[in-house]
């Protein structure tokens, strides 16, 4: 008679497909280590089919859509309400029917999350783009316009020329191609929760290198943000050079 942990390693390398002939077996065993081994499989399985039924919902827009365009873009943005730094679009095509376990709006998940989905979506997107606008740029144009701006180069980023665009709420203006905007499409969009980690995740990156160049003011941790701690910087030590002048004038 195998062991619970002889039980458990054939079960870890056995694709989850196949559990169910080998959760049959074990449950024939009497022993209360294997039946608790089987209820903890069971519920992983029970997990995992939840978690392609909303990936499944998340896929609305993409398969209404889907027959009559194929190159079908998410396209989001991070970073519109900070004191300092760029904002971030982010572009993306995913394979028709691509379900990426745990991909959500990129609020929604944890920072080691979203590292972890950037190289999965970097790896099985058709293509991805990445646009910027910088502090500079939203002094001169405004945040709403230096968005578009930036979801604009997001698109010119990409390999391959989507024909409809999937955008979160907004719809850009000026750009030859047919947009769809979708409230709250960060959750409710694959394509655009894939937009929304890859412009996260880019922005946070950089907002780490500036910290390194302007140390005073946290960016590391508030991301840009307006932290308590960094309006006491900006307080203290005036603005830096990624700073938008006008988000900062009432705490300088």
């Amino acid at each position: 008679m195998a062991s619970i942990k002889e039980m458990k390693a054939l079960l870890d390398q056995t694709p989850m497909e196949a559990w169910r002939p080998l959760l049959e077996e074990f449950s024939q065993d009497e022993r209360k280590g294997a039946k608790n081994l089987v209820a903890t499989y069971e519920k992983k399985i029970l997990a995992f089919q939840k978690e392609m039924e909303r990936l499944e919902a998340m896929l609305e827009f993409e398969k209404k859509y889907g027959d009559e365009f194929q190159a079908i873009c998410g396209i989001d943005e991070a970073g519109r309400g900070p004191f300092a730094g760029p904002v971030v679009a982010g572009a993306v095509i995913l394979p028709k029917g691509l379900k990426i376990p745990g991909l959500n709006d990129s609020k929604k998940l944890t920072a080691k999350k979203r590292e972890e989905l950037f190289e999965i979506i970097k790896e099985k997107a058709v293509a991805y783009g990445i646009g910027m606008a910088s502090p500079a740029r939203i002094d001169e144009i405004n945040i709403l316009q230096a968005t578009y701006e930036a979801m604009k180069h997001a698109v010119e980023d990409l390999d391959i020329l989507p024909d409809l665009l999937l955008n979160d709420a907004v719809v850009i203006p000026q750009i030859p191609i047919k947009q769809v905007g979708i409230v709250k499409g960060d959750a409710r969009s694959l394509s655009i929760a894939a937009a929304s980690v890859m412009a996260k995740v880019t922005r946070d990156r950089l907002m780490v290198e500036y910290a390194e160049l302007y140390p005073e003011y946290g960016f590391e941790k508030n991301k840009g943000y307006g932290s308590e701690e960094h309006r006491a910087a900006l307080k203290e030590f005036g603005p830096c050079p990624i700073h938008r002048q006008t988000f900062i004038h009432n705490w300088i």
